[in-house]
């Protein structure tokens, strides 16, 4: 018999030698862990299944809050929706913490999904390296889906993340992308649910996975290590870790004491100092370039609409009729701030300032900031005739700050941050 070195028989030196060569991802032995297999698959899967759901419906609703139909689409972002605008609706005024719930739900829910969605990539990443990459016309087609649906994924959660964390490294506009994106992953989301939901049934039915060389999913190792913790207990520190970012972000959209515990929420935690003016902004007056004379005596708000105009000082509308409307603000990023007590003009009754006063329609709105995206934003009809909306002066019983958007901004009950101008110079009354 042959003998390889230190006398080792050849046959078994191979053996031997095959042992520590590098085995390839696409081979079914390199993954090892006992506790990949079909059924902690289909749990991550129905959790994902109601969270992604959930998350869909609530971003559509979040898109739809900016009517993005009005005023030949100046509050949209995403020009060329087509037939993905299908649903759009007048969005209500009331309740007055609509949009604060919605997007709330919606910001929360995203980052607390994602130790399930990275446990989910992680138990069925070695469907990703299996080769051939198809068997059948049927099996390319679940592929297909799986690649768009991991890759649609990560895109959203990233650049969700990313908006929350107010880090726009984003190639072009957040909405655009954003949305654009959530359907691609919507639609592979949907093929992927409708291809797997058979199996996915199954395996929870079943108490315990099949064995490898029974596995149709080749989600099961074929070469298992020993385990190091059991898989109930690996569910439970997806569990713990979606808790701890519960606990850590929700604070921003629930306020109140809760506000404190936001840690990872840019808006949540950080004091926003003192005083009626003492609570949350996303852009500063500094950052938008609003310069001091700006906003002095010389500001004039320019009223028009219905071919006639009028200009009025702070002064002048301080000595119109004065109302006031408890309302929070929401922003996109999923912080808001708890209600705050607003006072000022009602927008209906600038209107009628210029004759637009028995039902007066949608406004367009402007503000002194020269740059940046909603400097211009459009409200409906029915949001100019809420009593509850107003062009705010003052808040909590003090001039408003000029972060706050002195000399006068724009606060309507249930709608996005952003639609809430700041710095306001001019309304067009019949452009909304």
């Amino acid at each position: 018999m042959r003998c390889g070195p230190l006398g080792t028989p050849v046959p078994a030196y191979r053996r031997r030698m095959a042992a520590y060569r590098p085995v390839p991802p696409t081979s079914p032995s390199f993954w090892r862990s006992p506790l990949r297999g079909p059924r902690l698959t289909a749990l991550l899967g129905v959790v994902l299944l109601a969270g992604i759901t959930l998350l869909f419906v609530t971003g559509l609703l979040s898109y739809a809050a900016y009517n993005p139909d009005l005023a030949g689409g100046v509050n949209d972002q995403t020009p060329e929706k087509g037939l993905l605008g299908f649903y759009l609706f007048s969005w209500p005024t009331g309740p007055r913490w609509l949009y604060r719930l919605t997007q709330g739900v919606h910001v929360t829910l995203g980052v607390v999904l994602v130790p399930v969605l990275l446990a989910k990539l992680w138990s069925v990443i070695p469907k990703l390296f299996r080769m051939p990459p198809a068997r059948s016309a049927g099996d390319a087609l679940e592929r297909l889906s799986l690649l768009l649906l991991v890759g649609g994924a990560l895109f959203e959660f990233v650049t969700g993340l990313l908006n929350v964390q107010l880090a726009y490294l984003f190639p072009g506009s957040f909405y655009r992308l954003h949305f654009y994106g959530a359907w691609v992953f919507i639609g592979a989301f949907v093929a992927h649910v409708v291809l797997r939901l058979p199996r996915t049934v199954r395996a929870l039915r079943e108490r315990t996975d099949p064995a490898a060389q029974d596995d149709e999913t080749g989600l099961v190792a074929v070469r298992p290590d020993r385990p190091t913790v059991s898989r109930r207990g690996a569910l439970g520190l997806v569990g713990a870790g979606s808790l701890l970012l519960l606990v850590t972000t929700a604070g921003q959209s629930v306020g109140g004491w809760w506000r404190r515990t936001a840690l990872l929420a840019p808006h949540g935690g950080a004091d926003p100092g003192g005083g009626p003016n003492g609570f949350q902004i996303n852009k500063s007056a500094a950052a938008v370039g609003i310069r001091a004379q700006d906003t002095g005596a010389d500001w004039r708000l320019t009223v028009e609409g219905g071919g006639r105009r009028v200009r009025l000082s702070r002064a002048e509308l301080l000595r119109l009729p004065q109302h006031a409307a408890a309302l929070p603000i929401a922003c996109v990023e999923g912080w808001s701030t708890d209600d705050q007590l607003w006072s000022g003009v009602r927008l209906r009754e600038l209107a009628a300032l210029v004759g637009l006063g028995d039902r007066p329609p949608g406004v367009l709105v402007e503000s002194l900031q020269l740059h940046g995206a909603f400097r211009r934003a459009a409200l409906s009809g029915s949001q100019v005739r809420d009593p509850r909306s107003l062009l705010a002066l003052r808040v909590g019983g003090a001039e408003l700050s000029r972060d706050h958007g002195y000399p006068a901004r724009i606060i309507v009950p249930a709608a996005p941050g952003v639609l809430n101008t700041k710095w306001v110079a001019r309304l067009s009354f019949g452009e909304g």
